[in-house]
């Protein structure tokens, strides 16, 4: 019995610049049987793309001889690998019966497009779902597999707190990014960032757990001027000991960042309420720079966001507005009790499956 599994994937690439999006292409499979008759599966290298909140198919396809095999008897196995090849389970499928494991629960379903279909469909993506993805297709002793990368659209920025820079160990990076609703980037996110152009002369942690940065204009105060351009790289770090800033990565917003208008400078605790009153949240940094480049959020007016920082976008670079790149300006982390900025608001879609109105603080009613 012979067992052949192939994969169809496609690509899709993104700009650095606020949603400009290229054409895909189809990669070619071949699918190959050497002199012993083992099965040798090549797949063209490629990915799938989506943005969070969007759904994705991860193709994978099989063929096994003879061709009346009894399907039920066909075990479909996906798996997300994860650092130090660990494998997290996803979803598996001994014909009519079916599993999801995790937080991919009521999320990830069969494609079943016809005789041969292993493809699953995962909807409502999340951040945490970025990465590679194994397709195990096993008929009795005969089994193979093949790999499907997916990625999503998105944009990397740095990141440090309040305390300072080159603070945060490992797990206190993971945190801090998850804290501004994104994740640790990756290197192949950091540096298909720089190849966009980020340039930042402060080394932080990745997901994988190396401690990089990305230069794209090499001077003598960040690695010595005559240095190639390019994504420094410190190597793996101690996760628990040493400390550097992160580099975070963020998707698409199912929802809306705006400035809230108003004719009066608030304070951080002013700012919160403000936001609350109009039935939104103070915005998070990932959340004001997804909409910088999905929503093309365009203020020459500096706010408050959820970690205390004053920070404004700007797609459309003009003088008086820091600068003359496109960008985040970022003014640091005033005392709180200034009464010198606006604020930045985040407001959910009432269809996104995650909204909840439990996710705006309480109010406190006051008695008379």
């Amino acid at each position: 019995m012979c067992l052949v599994v192939f994969i169809l994937t496609s690509v899709l690439s993104v700009t650095s610049m606020p949603a400009d999006i290229e054409k895909g292409r189809r990669k070619v499979v071949h699918v190959l049987e050497d002199d012993t008759g083992a099965v040798i599966v090549q797949t063209a290298p490629g990915k799938v793309v989506t943005h969070r909140g969007g759904s994705i198919t991860l193709p994978c396809r099989f063929h096994h001889e003879p061709e009346n095999t009894d399907p039920a008897r066909i075990r479909i196995k996906w798996t997300k690998v994860t650092d130090a090849l660990q494998f997290e389970d996803v979803f598996v499928a001994l014909g009519k019966q079916q599993r999801v494991f995790g937080s991919y629960r009521g999320r990830v379903f069969l494609e079943q497009a016809g005789p041969g279909d292993a493809s699953v469909i995962i909807q409502n993506v999340t951040l945490e779902d970025y990465g590679r993805y194994e397709c195990e297709v096993t008929n009795d002793m005969e089994d193979d597999t093949g790999f499907v990368n997916l990625d999503l659209e998105g944009v990397v920025f740095p990141y440090y707190p309040r305390e300072g820079r080159y603070k945060l160990n490992y797990h206190q990076a993971e945190d801090s990014c998850k804290q501004q609703d994104a994740i640790l980037a990756s290197h192949s996110q950091l540096h298909k960032a720089w190849l966009e152009g980020l340039d930042w002369c402060n080394a932080g942690w990745l997901e994988d757990g190396s401690v990089q940065y990305p230069i794209s204009h090499p001077r003598d105060q960040c690695g010595r001027k005559d240095t190639p351009a390019g994504v420094r790289n410190y190597g793996y770090r101690h996760k628990e000991d040493e400390r550097y800033d992160a580099f975070c990565f963020t998707s698409k917003l199912n929802g809306k960042v705006y400035f809230l208008k108003r004719f009066k400078k608030v304070n951080y605790a002013e700012a919160m309420k403000a936001c609350i009153r109009d039935g939104s949240v103070v915005a998070k940094v990932g959340q004001m720079y997804a909409a910088w480049k999905f929503q093309l959020l365009d203020r020459c007016e500096a706010g408050w966001l959820e970690d205390g920082s004053i920070r404004y976008p700007i797609v459309n670079p003009r003088s008086r507005c820091g600068g003359s790149q496109p960008g985040i300006r970022h003014l640091g982390f005033p005392d709180k009790k200034f009464r010198l900025y606006g604020v930045y608001c985040f407001r959910k879609n009432k269809d996104d499956p995650m909204y909840s109105f439990s996710d705006l603080p309480k109010r406190r009613s006051r008695t008379v």
